[in-house]
């Protein structure tokens, strides 16, 4: 399985994962988050594989966020709506995500990737 590196190109810090990545050559694919949103399948599987709360996946500190004041709704949404809403728009997942055999990574953490 080669690696799967999702980032929104003018983050930041996708830019600093992605630059990493390459000077540890580490091969990956690229998925642009906006134009390539994971599915609602993908997500189910990744974030039971990841065995992190859905909450860890929202981008907390997005505009999108905000703007539908999911801090308050996320308490009375089911499991499956929350992965149904990651799924609508990429703007609301945490990013970037790095899927990989060795496991999945939420947002950039070098100390984290380093297992790769």
């Amino acid at each position: 399985m080669k690696n799967i590196f999702i980032e929104y190109p003018k983050c930041s810090t996708c830019k600093k994962a992605k630059k990493w990545l390459e000077e540890n050559k580490i091969d990956f694919v690229e998925r642009n988050i906006v134009t390539e949103t994971p599915t609602v399948e993908e997500l189910t599987e990744w974030i039971k594989t990841s065995g992190q709360e859905i909450k860890k996946w929202f981008n907390t500190s997005g505009l999108k966020y905000k703007e539908l004041n999911l801090k308050e709704k996320l308490s009375t949404m089911t499991d499956k709506e929350k992965i149904e809403l990651l799924a609508s728009d990429g703007m609301l997942i945490k990013r970037p995500l790095l899927i990989s055999e060795k496991g999945i990574f939420i947002g950039f953490k070098e100390e984290t990737w380093k297992v790769l």
